[in-house]
């Protein structure tokens, strides 16, 4: 098994710290509650800083940051910045660099976690393996004229330090003593770390693996929201591809999507603005004509029943009716209301249920 191991290509300093707090967590916390116990000190820290630290990657790295999916005042871009490095993903610059490239050749060789290339790949092998050099930034150009990113940048590894491992450390010193100190070290530290990053991780991989594509299938990135729990809101990953500058990743209201509500509350507390939104009408225009291309692409497909095709056959012509009158309202330059788009809503998830009762969601093209 390990002769197939490419040692030579071994990352090895990223390898060492990603294995290393990923055995503490397996052998140093259960042993440290097994002779110290836990509180309710230790768990809430922990989720303190889970909370805190992987918003400022969802909120800050990702939408703020990789996107410019808002503006926000910079006391909420300095505290995401700070405690961003905790999560150990490395500077923003970074991140949002790899990650504007991800979606720029998503699938393809230049994307930094491509999934054509296996799902231990997508979800951490590509930084094992990350022997690469440093992208030129060359698409982050108006992140390094930030003076604030750029510091950040320049002392990463102080900062995420002192954050992950030293300011728990001390907490938990205050709180009861060296064995709370070594508590808080091995639980809001070392395994709040390795529990966070897999969480991330899982976008890049499970989100491109598992999961309903009701927006495009141009790339792999899927909905789940099971993904959107464990994520913080950002498991609705095929419609994030599709709008990638939206503010929002769950956009309907009943999608779990922590992260947008957190942006919506700073908006109303004047530390965000100009949040961009994808109009409603574009949103189920693009889910009627990825509804329109999988009912093609099955309809195309040999082995249909009888009922089942002349099932298909009626939606798709309906679909195509709700299409060309659309196309006519638009061209036309029509008012759009509120009761037409829920009319197109309830279209589109006829054909979703129409779809999913056949067995067949996010069919791939023939």
């Amino acid at each position: 098994m390990f002769s197939r191991i490419p040692f030579e290509k071994v990352n090895w300093l990223i390898s060492s710290f990603l294995i290393g707090t990923l055995f503490l967590s397996l052998t140093a916390v259960p042993a440290y509650i097994w002779f110290f116990g836990i509180d309710w000190f230790q768990i809430g820290l922990f989720f303190a800083m889970f909370f805190a630290i992987g918003f400022s990657v969802t909120l800050g790295y990702h939408r703020l940051f990789s996107h410019l999916a808002f503006q926000a005042h910079w006391t909420v871009r300095l505290l995401t910045l700070i405690l961003g490095a905790a999560a150990f993903e490395n500077s923003v610059l970074l991140w949002a660099c790899e990650h504007r490239n991800h979606h720029k050749h998503v699938d393809h060789a230049d994307d930094p976690y491509c999934i054509a290339e296996g799902l231990f790949h997508a979800h951490i092998g590509w930084l094992l393996f990350k022997l690469d050099p440093l992208p030129p930034f060359d698409n982050v150009a108006d992140l390094q004229k930030d003076p604030l990113v750029m510091w950040q940048h320049r002392h990463i590894h102080w900062i995420a330090a002192l954050v992950a491992f030293v300011f728990p450390t001390i907490f938990g010193f205050a709180w009861g003593g060296w064995s709370s100190a070594l508590g808080a070290f091995l639980i809001a530290g070392v395994a709040r770390i390795v529990i966070l990053q897999h969480c991330t991780f899982c976008i890049n991989s499970l989100c491109h693996y598992v999961g309903d594509r009701p927006y495009s299938s141009k790339c792999s990135a899927r909905d789940w929201w099971l993904m959107a729990i464990v994520t913080l809101g950002e498991g609705y990953h095929n419609y994030h591809h599709e709008f990638q500058h939206d503010y929002r990743n769950g956009v309907k209201p009943w999608q779990i999507d922590p992260t947008k509500w957190l942006i919506w509350t700073l908006s109303k507390l004047g530390l965000a603005r100009k949040l961009r939104r994808v109009p409603a009408e574009k949103i189920i225009l693009t889910e009627l004509a990825e509804a329109q291309r999988q009912l093609e692409a099955y309809l195309a497909h040999a082995g249909l029943t009888e009922a089942a095709s002349g099932c298909l056959a009626a939606t798709h012509l309906r679909l195509q009716a709700i299409a060309q009158q659309w196309t006519l309202r638009q061209s036309q330059k029509l008012e759009v209301t509120s009761e037409m788009l829920a009319t197109l809503r309830s279209e589109v998830r006829m054909v979703t249920r129409t779809l999913r009762r056949l067995g067949v969601c996010d069919l791939q093209a023939a």
